[in-house]
């Protein structure tokens, strides 16, 4: 598989991935207020607005010209909701109800993966999958 071919079909994934988190904090916006952190100010406009770019930055990848920007602001954005990432997880598991460490662990453990894969994916970044330009040449 080429790397352009392998990123197209990341970007395809990543879209879709992102798109239907949108179209979820759209309408199951309640919930999502539930595991906002307390200090999010409006924290049902903040789920609304989280939603609105989830779906503009699903769409901008898709572009040619909004890819690369696309790109950085999904990173930021999977770094920025880390928090209530956390917050959801531990109230998960502290209660006991919803979602279990099955599902938790690995999201948590993959958020880093997450930021790299809107980065590759749109072309802000190649490593560490660059092709090197040139052979590497030994030193004596």
């Amino acid at each position: 598989m080429t790397d352009g071919r392998a990123r197209r079909i990341a970007r395809g994934a990543l879209a879709l991935f992102y798109a239907v988190a949108g179209v979820a904090h759209l309408l199951a916006t309640d919930a999502m207020v539930r595991i906002t952190p307390a200090w999010v100010p409006f924290p049902h406009a903040v789920v609304i607005a989280t939603g609105l770019c989830e779906l503009a930055g699903a769409a901008g990848l898709m572009t040619r010209r909004w890819r690369v920007a696309a790109g950085w602001s999904l990173a930021l954005y999977a770094v920025c909701v880390f928090p209530a990432n956390i917050k959801h997880a531990i109230h998960d598991l502290g209660s006991g109800t919803g979602l279990g460490l099955g599902y938790h662990g690995p999201r948590l453990l993959l958020q880093p993966l997450i930021v790299w894969w809107a980065l590759w994916a749109s072309g802000a970044i190649d490593w560490p999958l660059a092709r090197r330009l040139a052979p590497r040449v030994r030193v004596p």
